[in-house]
C-alpha cells in the first residue's frame, strides 16, 4: 500500500499513516505487515500489543495537533527517560511500564520535542479535505500543502477551472 506522504518526523509520520482516500479513511497498518515495515524504518520496537498501543497514540497525536493535548499526556504517563552515560558519552534511557507502549512513548516524547523546537512549523494541509500534516522546512515558511503532486495541484486546478466559469457565465 502506497502512503501519500512519507519522510516527515517521526511523529508526524506517525499521524500520517491514517488519511482519506476517495472520501474513505485509509489505515496503513491495515496492510499486512505493514506495522512491522513502519517499526522497523523507525528503528522501533515490535510486540504483541505494539499496534493498540500506536494507534492510541496516533489519535492521541491527532488531538494534540488540534489543541487537545490530554490523550498525549496519558500516552505520555507510561514513560519516561533517565540520562547515562556509556563510554563518556551521554544518551537517554526509555524507561516504560510495559515494553508494549515503547514505540508509542517515543512517538510522543519525540511530538513534544518537535512542538518545543519547531511548533510553529508543523502544520495541517491547507486542502480542506486533507488529513495530513507535515513540517514546514521551506526557507520562508510558506509552504501549504502536503504535497504540491497531490493537494496543492488539486487547488491549482480548482481555481482555474473556477476562473474559467466565472469567464463563461459573464458571456
Amino acid at each position: 500500500m502506497k502512503r501519500p506522504l512519507v519522510g516527515e518526523p517521526l511523529p508526524l509520520d506517525l499521524v500520517n499513516t491514517l488519511w482519506i482516500d476517495h472520501g474513505a479513511w485509509v489505515d496503513y497498518f491495515d496492510a499486512p505487515g505493514a506495522l512491522e515495515e513502519w517499526l522497523a524504518a523507525a528503528g522501533l520496537p515490535g510486540g504483541e500489543g505494539v499496534g493498540e498501543r500506536l494507534a492510541t497514540a496516533r489519535a492521541a497525536l491527532r488531538r494534540a495537533l488540534q489543541g487537545d493535548t490530554a490523550e498525549l499526556d496519558a500516552v505520555l504517563d507510561h514513560g519516561a527517560t533517565r540520562p547515562r552515560l556509556r563510554d563518556g558519552a551521554p544518551y537517554e534511557e526509555v524507561i516504560v511500564d510495559d515494553p508494549d507502549w515503547h514505540a508509542a512513548w517515543v512517538v510522543a516524547a519525540d511530538f513534544v520535542r518537535l512542538v518545543a523546537e519547531r511548533g510553529e512549523r508543523v502544520r495541517k494541509c491547507a486542502n480542506p479535505g486533507c488529513v495530513l500534516w507535515f513540517l514546514d522546512v521551506s526557507k520562508n515558511g510558506s509552504r501549504r500543502w502536503c504535497s504540491m503532486e497531490l493537494c496543492g495541484n488539486r487547488a491549482k486546478v480548482g481555481r482555474f477551472n473556477q476562473r474559467h466559469r466565472e469567464v463563461a457565465n459573464a458571456d
